[in-house]
């Protein structure tokens, strides 16, 4: 009887030790530093974390990936967690793209991508041939324009539960004149649509700062929770428009 119960006192442990995992993957030239405001909250919602450090500049998609989204797993299933979920900024998105259309894994559970040049950004198609951007923004920076060539159109439709959050407010207005519509200031709301999506919300915040605005990080717990994103109130929306740089 004293076995049957410690067996069953294990058992309960162990189930009570595993929980689902999050892999933070920034953007480009940006270190995890850039989200650990967001892995901070994920912990304290009983997440365990993998806040993952790449050499964004420094290698293509292709090899890029092989090491972000390799060592995120691996730090992950260390845990044996019961689902691996992703939660992206910018290019670390189309990481997880490139990754899950070549491989499979197997308790995968949600993706939340922000800001995501999921058909690529204007301002790369722009920019690409001028002195010092690729030095800058290395040879990934490269593949991230808007033609059909270009790895973000290469990948195809999303076949596995993904939300995206997209900004609509901009600090940089030279790089917003490169872009003929709405954008946060480096990828447009239309790039930022991919097909198969889940859910798509749009929040007045911009590129390089939307991984630490509140309202972004209750959205992404929402969705990795209940696979869909908040609902938009009126006092919110006004709240963030006050809140806002230059209003909305």
């Amino acid at each position: 009887m004293r076995i049957a119960i410690t067996m069953i006192f294990l058992v309960m442990s162990c189930r009570l030790a595993a929980s689902d995992c999050v892999i933070l993957l920034h953007g480009l030239a940006r270190t995890s530093g850039s989200m650990e405001k967001l892995a901070k909250r994920l912990e304290d919602e009983k997440y365990l974390v993998a806040n993952i450090d790449y050499p964004s500049t420094e290698y293509p998609v292709e090899r890029l990936t092989e090491i972000a989204v390799e060592d995120g797993l691996h730090d992950c299933q260390q845990n044996r967690p019961d689902k691996i979920h992703f939660v992206t900024h910018s290019l670390g998105g189309i990481l997880v793209r490139y990754y899950l259309k070549h491989n499979r894994v197997e308790n995968l559970g949600r993706v939340v991508m922000l800001g995501p040049p999921n058909h690529g950004s204007e301002v790369v198609d722009k920019l690409k041939k001028f002195p010092g951007f690729s030095f800058i923004n290395g040879p990934a920076g490269l593949q991230l324009g808007t033609g059909n060539e270009t790895i973000p159109n290469s990948l195809g439709k999303a076949d596995f539960e993904v939300g995206i959050i997209a900004g609509t407010r901009s600090i940089n207005l030279i790089l917003s004149t490169m872009i003929t519509s709405e954008n946060d200031g480096k990828v447009s709301l239309e790039s930022a649509h991919l097909e198969g999506e889940t859910d798509f919300k749009t929040l007045p915040t911009t590129h390089t700062f939307m991984m630490l605005d509140d309202q972004v990080i209750d959205n992404v717990l929402s969705f990795l929770k209940e696979g869909r994103f908040l609902e938009d109130k009126p006092a919110d929306h006004a709240r963030a428009c006050n809140n806002a740089p230059i209003g909305c």
